[in-house]
C-alpha cells in the first residue's frame, strides 16, 4: 500500500476543526441526515458523512448550507497552505534585507573602514590556504557594493521591499484561499520565472534548478486545479464541483431521485 493512500482528509478534518451538521428546511432531506440513538439525536457530518451527537450546528433551506471542504478540496487546501507558509517566509526574509540595504546605505562609510582594517588582516591566513581572498565572490560583492552610488541602493532597496510586500501579499490570499490570491501568486511566479531561467543559463547551480523547479510546478498546479484564466471552464466551473462534492448537494439529489 502507498503511504497516505488511506489518509481521509475529511476525518483529519473534522478531527481537528469539528463536525459541521445542519439541518434543511425540506423535512424528507432533514430525515435522511437525522437519526436519534439512546444518548440522544445525532445528524450527518456535511464533511465526513458521520452521524455526530447533539443539535446542528445551523439550518435553514437546503441551497443555503454552508459549501463545506471535502476530499479533494481538502488536500488543495492544505497544498495551499504550504504554499502560503513559503511565501510567508521569503517575504519576511525579502523585508529583512531591504532594511540591511537601507542600513548598509547609512552606514557605509563606517563599513568601509571596517573592512579596509580587516581585509589586509586576513590575507596572510588565505594565502596558507591558496586563497586570493581579493579575488573571492563575497569580497569583490562587497567591494562592488561599497562603491555604488545612494540613489542605486535606495533604489534596490525599494525594489527589494515592494518584492517582498508582493509575497506577503501572495501569502495571505492563499492561507485565505481567496481567488485573488491564487491569481496574484501565478502572475507574480510567472513573472519572474524568465528571469529565473537566465540566472541558471548565467551560472548553473542545483538551488537555481530547485527553485524554477518549485515556481513552474506552483504555477501549473494553481492554474489547472483552481481553473484560473479560464482553463477547465474556468470560475464557473471550479465553483460547480465545489458544489457537486458537496455531501448535502447528493443527499439533495439523492432525495429527488
Amino acid at each position: 500500500m502507498t503511504p497516505f493512500r488511506a489518509f481521509d482528509w475529511n476525518l483529519r478534518s473534522c478531527g481537528l476543526h469539528g463536525h459541521v451538521t445542519y439541518r434543511p428546511d425540506e423535512e424528507e432531506l432533514a430525515a435522511r441526515l437525522h437519526t436519534t440513538t439512546p444518548a440522544g439525536e445525532v445528524w450527518r457530518c456535511l464533511r465526513c458523512g458521520t452521524f455526530a451527537l447533539g443539535a446542528p450546528a445551523s439550518s435553514g433551506p437546503a441551497d443555503e448550507a454552508p459549501l463545506v471542504l471535502r476530499g479533494r478540496a481538502l488536500r488543495d487546501a492544505a497544498i495551499l497552505r504550504v504554499l502560503a507558509v513559503e511565501r510567508g517566509v521569503r517575504g519576511l526574509l525579502l523585508l529583512l534585507l531591504a532594511y540591511g540595504i537601507y542600513r548598509f546605505d547609512g552606514s557605509r562609510e563606517a563599513l568601509r573602514r571596517t573592512f579596509d582594517e580587516y581585509l589586509p588582516l586576513l590575507k596572510p591566513a588565505a594565502m596558507r590556504a591558496g586563497v586570493d581572498l581579493e579575488e573571492t565572490g563575497p569580497v569583490r560583492l562587497i567591494e562592488h557594493a561599497l562603491t555604488l552610488q545612494h540613489s542605486t541602493l535606495l533604489l534596490v532597496s525599494i525594489g527589494v521591499l515592494a518584492y517582498g510586500l508582493l509575497q506577503l501579499t501572495e501569502a495571505v490570499g492563499l492561507w485565505l484561499m481567496k481567488r485573488w490570491g491564487e491569481y496574484v501568486a501565478v502572475v507574480a511566479t510567472a513573472v519572474f520565472i524568465p528571469l529565473e531561467v537566465y540566472e541558471l543559463v548565467e551560472g548553473f547551480t542545483w538551488l537555481k534548478v530547485a527553485a524554477l523547479i518549485v515556481n513552474l510546478a506552483a504555477v501549473v498546479y494553481l492554474v489547472w486545479s483552481k481553473r484560473l484564466f479560464g482553463v477547465r471552464g474556468g470560475h464557473a466551473a471550479f465553483e460547480a464541483e465545489r458544489h457537486a462534492e458537496s455531501l448535502l448537494e447528493v443527499e439533495h439529489a439523492a432525495a429527488l431521485a
